[in-house]
């Protein structure tokens, strides 16, 4: 049976709204919940498959404990390995903006990075606050030919050790949350830039704001590669943009994804819970797989008496 006759059969496609042409459908007339059919659990996952992000409306019904109970019907929850999980769940990161948490990227600085996110919306703002995603299948696609080889045998640092103010234009307590919890544990992972998809052999782009460097590369000529790269993931016509409503709920694959929270919201308060499910190491297309070279706790800062 193929996916599109297995779709059918349990979400009509008129359901399925696609949000652009790349990447992103909003799904309708679905409420999630734990005790959801093995063939609509099958379906959603293939419609995130196909569309890389997928998109709820009105799942106001939905807390930490019902969030976790429809997550881990798509695989394995696991934590945020540095910064933990909220009390009393096994994944659930909170994204408050007024303690510091008002954004966070893939995990990328780790091997086995989380492959899918469920993120809800709790507290938005009336205006700002958005997520944009990228398509890195089709950002690939999208290199001339002697860049796509090129790529295919790069490999890149990724750390979370990094100058987050500069990269990500951090507010001070997002700095300051960022120095005391996010990098607690400093972790440097050696990941192919060009990643083999482990259900639909797309070859994916694996860089973002965790990049470092590139294995063997001078820093300089690195960069430039870098920018170059990134640039076609986050191409206008390769992304889709996701206005908030409180209620809400994304999904997306990290596996085929970048995001961006757009931190355009002021001193509004916004807050959001991701929940993660656990995925594979990334393979290279020559079929080495990802390794951590690097992870240590730094030591901890005696306060003052």
């Amino acid at each position: 049976m193929s996916n599109t006759t297995t779709i059918d059969n349990v979400i009509p496609r008129a359901d399925i709204i696609k949000r652009a042409a790349r990447i992103g459908a909003e799904i309708k007339n679905i409420k999630l919940s734990g005790d959801l059919s093995d063939d609509v659990i099958r379906a959603i996952n293939q419609v995130l498959l196909e569309h890389k992000v997928i998109f709820f409306r009105d799942q106001g019904h939905l807390d930490d404990v019902e969030q976790e109970r429809f997550a881990v019907r798509l695989g394995k929850l696991v934590p945020h390995p540095t910064v933990g999980a909220t009390k009393g769940t096994s994944s659930i990161l909170e994204l408050d903006s007024g303690r510091g948490g008002g954004r966070a990227d893939q995990v990328t600085f780790v091997d086995a990075y989380p492959k899918i996110s469920v993120l809800r919306g709790v507290v938005i703002p009336p205006f700002g606050g958005d997520t944009v995603w990228s398509n890195t299948a089709a950002a690939y696609l999208d290199l001339p030919a002697p860049l796509r080889k090129l790529a295919d045998e790069l490999w890149a640092v990724h750390s979370n050790a990094y100058d987050y103010a500069v990269k990500t234009r951090a507010t001070e307590a997002d700095q300051k949350h960022f120095d005391e919890v996010f990098t607690g544990t400093i972790y440097e992972t050696e990941h192919p830039v060009v990643r083999v998809h482990p259900d639909t052999g797309e070859r994916t782009l694996v860089l973002g704001n965790f990049v470092q460097r590139f294995v063997g590369l001078p820093k300089f000529d690195g960069q430039k590669l870098f920018d170059l790269f990134q640039s076609h993931i986050t191409a206008p016509e390769n992304t889709v943009r996701w206005t908030w409503r409180t209620g809400d709920v994304a999904i997306w694959d990290n596996r085929a994804t970048q995001h961006y929270a757009v931190n355009d919201y002021g001193d509004q308060h916004r807050v959001v819970r991701r929940a993660t499910i656990d995925g594979e190491v990334p393979r290279s297309v020559d079929g080495r797989y990802s390794v951590t070279r690097v992870k240590t706790s730094k030591p901890q800062t005696a306060k003052a008496a």
